[in-house]
């Protein structure tokens, strides 16, 4: 590992299993090399939010979601790196997020096994309910967003409305014809983000 350099993992299972326990899985010879590997992973939205104030970080978006329903994946909650996906999403001007904790019951491979099935389903109706719910606004989210790929399978089975990653709302906030309803030039002073 080169000094400095992040290692991104795009889905919080994996990055938690790298920097959890990969370092315990390797031979002891190649640990102190996983420990470094461990340190530099980082998910994608962690390291944006990183560099967010220096001039390469582009906020110049031009559409914007509006109501966004962001789901916290449990296995980026454990790494304690808090919602950086959440919290980019507020730099698009207008969007403030609600937030749903509750876990959507996929938990890695768990869901997809014929004895965890159930279990997945009964576990995530909370979830479910909860991104589906009216936010501030009083109406429903236009948009899902969660961190995790396998959350977002999760939500697409059994609440039928496919999550973004935070990334793909970003990349779409960046054209005229992302989302239906334009950012404002004066839009872009006033959007806020959280420090």
């Amino acid at each position: 590992m080169t000094a400095g350099k992040k290692v991104l993992a795009i889905n919080p299972t994996c990055s938690m299993m790298l920097r959890r326990e990969y370092p315990e899985l390797v031979a002891p010879e190649d640990r102190k090399r996983a420990e470094r590997l461990a340190e530099a992973v980082c998910d994608p939205s962690e390291y944006l939010w990183s560099i967010r104030d220096e001039e390469r970080f582009d906020d110049n978006f031009a559409s914007t979601p509006v109501t966004v329903a962001y789901h916290a994946p449990c296995h980026l909650r454990t790494q304690a790196v808090g919602f950086k996906g959440r919290d980019l999403l507020r730099k698009i001007p207008g969007v403030r997020p609600s937030t749903t904790m509750e876990c959507c019951g996929h938990d890695g491979t768990h869901a997809m096994k014929v004895e965890g099935f159930e279990a997945s389903v009964r576990i995530g109706r909370k979830a479910f309910v909860e991104m589906a719910s009216p936010t501030a606004g009083g109406d429903p989210a236009e948009v899902w967003a969660t961190d995790c790929p396998l959350a977002a399978l999760q939500f697409g089975q059994h609440a039928e409305r496919r999550p973004m990653h935070p990334m793909t709302i970003l990349a779409r906030a960046y054209e005229p014809d992302g989302f239906p309803t334009p950012v404002a030039p004066s839009e872009h002073e006033a959007s806020e983000s959280p420090e």
